[in-house]
């Protein structure tokens, strides 16, 4: 694609789908006005990561041409000036504000939580010891709240832990990840070094138990048996989870993921078969 559509990173676009989340978990999924608010959210998240990547690529240039894939970046391989890029960044977030202006004001301030808490980590978070990872599972949950708020849903307090758990695996899984396959012995750019590696193995491993934890919890939650005529079938989902988030560290591991976890998720038939699986059970619950 052209560098400077490149430089927006349309691909990671398919994250924001967070924000249909908390209106399938609601099971409105007939509300077509519900449905409309939630796109709209998608839609301004979508702007704003790209405002969030492109700042980031603006501020990591001379990092991101010390990194094997980073380098090929638009900003960082001088396919792209950076004063284009910087001209750009207050018309994809005037875009944003003006998408999300007719939504419910707890959904503008879930935007705006999101929008600071992005630049807070791309403007110094980012280079902080797990600081960093908090705040991206962070950022990966507030969009869930986003798009829930937005379509008139109150986001379950199950779903919010489950959501910054899950991604605070994931989030440890992409930083193991860069570190196993580092030629540095610290990342650049980060707070890491190559000797970490074990430790962030360790906390993401945690995370991903702990996210399964919250979600057996959940289906044994009183509100499940009112909402699930089978909710029993339920209990499948945590194996399931667990399942997919074991191989994907195990692919980690042996230096296979070379990729956002989530993006390669999107690509890799494991996931699409556990993102069946888990479909198959809600719908026999249902």
């Amino acid at each position: 694609m052209p560098p400077l559509f490149r430089l927006l990173r349309p691909h990671q676009w398919a994250k924001n789908a967070l924000a249909f989340v908390g209106l399938l978990a609601a099971h409105r999924w007939s509300d077509a006005a519900a449905w409309l608010a939630a796109a709209r959210m998608f839609a301004a998240l979508c702007l704003v990561a790209s405002t969030i990547y492109v700042l980031n690529d603006a501020l990591d240039v001379a990092n991101d041409r010390l990194d094997p894939d980073k380098r090929r970046r638009p900003l960082a391989a001088g396919t792209v000036a950076l004063p284009v890029a910087l001209a750009m960044l207050p018309l994809l977030l005037t875009g944003a504000l003006l998408l999300v202006w007719p939504l419910p004001r707890a959904g503008q301030w879930a935007l705006v939580a999101y929008i600071a808490g992005a630049l807070l980590y791309n403007l110094g978070i980012k280079r902080s010891l797990w600081l960093d990872q908090l705040l991206l599972s962070a950022l990966y949950a507030l969009r869930v709240i986003a798009g829930a708020l937005a379509a008139g849903v109150l986001p379950s307090p199950w779903l919010v832990s489950f959501s910054l758990f899950l991604f605070l695996s994931l989030a440890a899984l992409k930083r193991y990840a860069e570190l196993v396959r580092s030629g540095f012995e610290q990342l650049p750019g980060r707070a890491y070094r190559r000797a970490d590696a074990p430790i962030v193995a360790a906390f993401g491993i945690a995370a991903a138990l702990a996210a399964t934890v919250v979600l057996a919890l959940y289906v044994n939650a009183p509100e499940v048996a009112r909402m699930y005529r089978r909710a029993q079938v339920l209990w499948a989902l945590g194996p399931v989870v667990l399942a997919w988030l074991a191989r994907l560290w195990t692919l980690a591991h042996r230096d296979e993921l070379h990729a956002d976890p989530v993006l390669y998720a999107l690509r890799d038939p494991g996931s699409w078969l556990a993102a069946f699986g888990l479909g198959a059970c809600v719908l026999l619950a249902m």
